[in-house]
């Protein structure tokens, strides 16, 4: 690979990888995984690797990152209008996708997938130039733009350029795994560059199992919650955001050091609230339907956004299951979601 990358990149084994492309339509290569903690990526991340890990961070950059499903994208927003003093124009005029680029979103496009959006858009001129950007590397693309920077990553941080605390700011939100399995699930069915085709149960396995992207779950979460106190991160729980969003609101205007009246406070909330945010184009991504990287169906990227949901999902053994996993993967740590008694 020429550049630094100090894990080592492991193809998943290939009984494991048949059977993972069966569910997984939107790959055909297969799948790697990577350094002591086996985080899980599609093939193509062996090409982003290295430029990721040595991506140059500017003092002004905001990373705002997390495991997917987690609150990422309303995180992305209330640190976007706290950081730019409340510009809503800015914010209704500019889709939140263009406002952060999506550090490794390309790894999850398959050149074969690639080729069928560029058919599927080869009418438009403007839609073969945006499904450009979008397929971009991200290290590419946040080359070219701009600062301050404004970034998204599902990188665990280890993964991530080791100088990022020092240099620059990042903000990780947290959220209960069973919430965030079900909300993946969801997306990995609407979004082809995923394209997972079985129920919900069998999903379920494969991410307790660390066999789904991005996972480990628990050590992606820990190795942010370990440095929760360095004057450059903020540490952030999804269901605090949904119970207080108030409280969260003031926490990261202090995380700026900013200062807005209780009216703009208020103004911001709403703005944020779950009905209102379900509703803003800006931040519904339909960059990807129009696309068709993402299926039209009746869900839109921003779902239910609230916590508990997984009730509806879970059968008594995947409960229980669940619940020793999380109890499992906790003990070490002091980590521990608000709202539950583990």
């Amino acid at each position: 690979m020429g550049t630094e990358f100090p894990f080592e990149i492991k193809d998943v084994e290939p009984e494991q990888t048949k059977k993972l492309l069966e569910y997984f339509k939107g790959e055909f290569n297969g799948f790697v995984q990577v350094g002591p903690k086996k985080y899980f990526f599609p093939q193509k991340y062996r090409q982003e690797a290295a430029n990721i890990y040595n991506m140059p961070v500017r003092p002004s950059d905001v990373f705002v990152t997390s495991y997917p499903r987690s609150g990422t994208t309303w995180t992305q927003e209330l640190v976007w209008m706290v950081a730019n003093d409340l510009d809503y124009e800015k914010s209704n005029a500019i889709p939140l996708t263009e406002r952060y680029p999506f550090l490794e979103f390309s790894i999850c496009v398959h050149p074969m997938n690639k080729e069928k959006f560029i058919e599927e858009n080869s009418h438009s001129e403007e839609k073969l130039k945006t499904l450009e950007f979008v397929c971009q590397p991200g290290t590419e693309q946040l080359a070219n733009t701009p600062s301050p920077r404004f970034i998204k990553s599902h990188m665990p941080l280890s993964l991530l350029p080791p100088t990022l605390l020092d240099t620059a700011k990042m903000i990780y939100v947290a959220r209960d795994p069973r919430d965030v399995a079900v909300s993946f699930y969801h997306l990995n069915r609407l979004m082809r560059t995923q394209g997972y085709n079985g129920d919900f149960k069998t999903y379920w396995d494969f991410f307790v199992k660390d066999l789904h992207h991005w996972t480990p779950f628990f050590e992606h979460l820990k190795e942010a919650w370990e440095k929760r106190d360095h004057p450059n991160m903020l540490f952030l729980f999804y269901e605090e955001l949904s119970k207080d969003l108030k409280a969260s609101v003031h926490r990261v205007t202090k995380f700026f050091g900013k200062e807005f009246s209780d009216e703009e406070i208020e103004r911001l909330c709403d703005h944020l609230s779950i009905d209102n945010f379900k509703n803003n184009k800006s931040v519904n991504y339909d960059v990807m339907k129009e696309l068709g990287i993402q299926l039209t169906g009746e869900q839109s990227f921003i779902r239910k956004g609230k916590a508990g949901g997984w009730r509806d999902y879970f059968d008594e053994e995947m409960t229980q299951q669940a619940e020793q996993w999380i109890a499992d993967n906790l003990r070490d740590t002091d980590l521990r979601f608000p709202h539950l008694d583990l």
